[in-house]
């Protein structure tokens, strides 16, 4: 009896298509992020107050995935970028396919920022490579220190983690100690940025690093132009 090695041949195939979004990405010296998070961290509220802070200098577009609706797709929208709804009916993650299928949609040549807003999930999205240049991982202190030992890989495969709600810090049971001493030992080189995005706090930093991601891009597909 042969045996079919499923979740290898998915991988795969995912990967060779998350390498020709990537290719596709480079050529437009476009940074992509790829946003993860659990349901509930406030990962729309803090694309939202991002878009905010960048939309006069940037051009953006958003993907965003989520099991059903387009609830999320429409607040996007109205921050006045370009948005483009993946429905997955049930899949917890998006699969570069996904990606490429709707990447006809934007003129990536008038563009300097994708962000893909990931179906909430610490599982899952974290083993299908996307294409993007930059993961970024959301926690929110409700949910507690304890998710990044107990959803490891996410974190591991983080650029940068962001530590949401922290205006609530005084009222919830977050190790705020914990929570960079558990990063510390599974991702050291981690971003780690502490905002309210409800409230537009630390929201500078953040910016900042995306900036800098952006120059970083820009300067090396230079090199290769050249």
């Amino acid at each position: 009896m042969k045996r079919v090695m499923l979740n290898k041949d998915v991988l795969h195939g995912n990967q060779v298509q998350a390498n020709h979004n990537r290719m596709l990405f480079v050529q437009h010296s476009l940074l992509t992020i790829n946003v993860m998070s659990s349901p509930g961290s406030g990962k729309t509220t803090f694309l939202e107050r991002t878009i905010q802070c960048l939309k006069a200098q940037w051009r953006m577009a958003v993907i965003e995935g989520d099991l059903a609706t387009s609830l999320d797709a429409e607040r996007i929208a109205s921050c006045g970028v370009e948005v483009i709804q993946i429905n997955t009916h049930g899949a917890c993650h998006l699969t570069s396919s996904m990606i490429s299928s709707v990447l006809p949609t934007f003129d990536l040549s008038e563009l300097d920022l994708v962000v893909i807003e990931n179906v909430g999930n610490l599982v899952c999205p974290a083993d299908f490579d996307l294409g993007e240049h930059l993961r970024v991982t959301l926690l929110s202190t409700p949910e507690g220190t304890d998710k990044i030992v107990k959803y490891p890989s996410v974190f591991q495969s983080s650029d940068a983690v962001i530590l949401n709600k922290v205006d609530l810090l005084p009222y919830v049971p977050f190790d705020l100690k914990q929570f960079h001493q558990s990063l510390k030992e599974i991702n050291p080189n981690v971003a780690t940025f502490l905002v309210s995005a409800l409230k537009g706090e630390g929201m500078d930093q953040w910016i900042h690093w995306l900036q800098n991601q952006q120059a970083k891009i820009k300067k090396a597909n230079g090199r290769e132009l050249t």
